[in-house]
């Protein structure tokens, strides 16, 4: 779990988390410099805390993003399963039941990657809607665009996390979902995505169009890949793939050269590029904007 000055809701996720119907759970807490007692609340929950071990550590102070890398690389957190978990949601209580049953069923040797949709509240907790159901299968030539993974529904396995700690001691990242969602396709990896939303994703005002549940969050969206923010955040997913490319199969290796070309030349060049790498976003309106945003130059 990542924290910062998060004391105002920190208590009812500890509560969901408590109630999980998996029984052992070690929780680590990486407080990114919280000044609004936070930290004073996790050192209080260690005499409640019976699944297991709660510890709490220091975070590196440098944004969110940092601070989930610095638990993804910390040799000292062992487990055979690894769940992201933020500090405002509420977990439903077979949320890590339901993916530890998916992942027995699978390979234990390959990395496994268990995610899953979204409610999402208002910051009082009242339910606003559903995050996307996405259709399309999960796979690296859609990691390579788009993120269906919100940090606080996935599970990795050993082999996951492993394979995302060599990854992430290389490189930084814009985002720890979507990076584990890049690294674990790329390297061959299983994505399981479960239409059951098991999480209640806390909207806060100042983000409500992050929440992804109404046409103005998708024009948004579709807004931030014409004026260049979907390619600053691609060129920095390229640049942490680049760095690990022996992690890559041949066929991921593939689709990110044809990917990568396709954001040079002329538009024509570009478009037939981009259709050869096979690339996808997961709806229609997100494929078209993708389309578009590489006329414009902007992927």
């Amino acid at each position: 779990m990542g924290t910062k000055d998060g004391a105002a809701f920190i208590e009812e996720q500890l509560r969901s988390l408590l109630a999980q119907s998996h029984s052992a759970i070690d929780l680590w807490v990486s407080d990114d410099g919280s000044i609004d007692g936070t930290t004073a609340i996790v050192d209080a929950w260690k005499t409640r805390w019976h699944k297991g071990r709660l510890t709490l550590v220091d975070g590196p102070r440098q944004g969110f993003a940092a601070n989930f890398r610095s638990m993804i690389v910390d040799p000292r957190i062992e487990a055979d399963c690894y769940a992201f978990c933020d500090q405002d949601d509420i977990w439903e209580p077979d949320r890590l039941e339901s993916a530890l049953s998916w992942m027995q069923t699978r390979d234990a040797t390959v990395p496994l990657m268990f995610c899953s949709r979204t409610v999402t509240m208002s910051e009082t907790g009242t339910m606003v809607g559903c995050s996307p159901l996405f259709q399309r299968p999960p796979s690296f030539r859609n990691a390579l665009v788009q993120s269906i993974a919100g940090g606080n529904t996935i599970l990795l396995n050993r082999v996951a996390r492993d394979l995302l700690a060599k990854a992430s001691s290389r490189t930084h990242f814009v985002s720890h979902d979507w990076w584990a969602y890049l690294i674990v396709t790329a390297a061959g990896g299983v994505v399981r995505y479960e239409p059951r939303p098991l999480v209640r994703y806390r909207q806060h005002e100042a983000n409500l169009v992050g929440a992804n549940v109404s046409w103005r969050a998708r024009f948004s969206r579709l807004e931030h890949l014409l004026n260049g923010g979907f390619a600053r955040w691609t060129d920095e997913n390229l640049n942490g793939l680049a760095a690990n490319r022996d992690l890559l199969t041949t066929d991921a290796a593939a689709c990110l050269s044809l990917f990568t070309q396709s954001r040079k030349g002329n538009v024509l060049s570009r478009l037939n590029l981009l259709r050869r790498s096979g690339v996808y976003r997961q709806t229609p309106f997100g494929t078209f904007g993708l389309y578009l945003s590489v006329v414009a130059g902007r992927v």
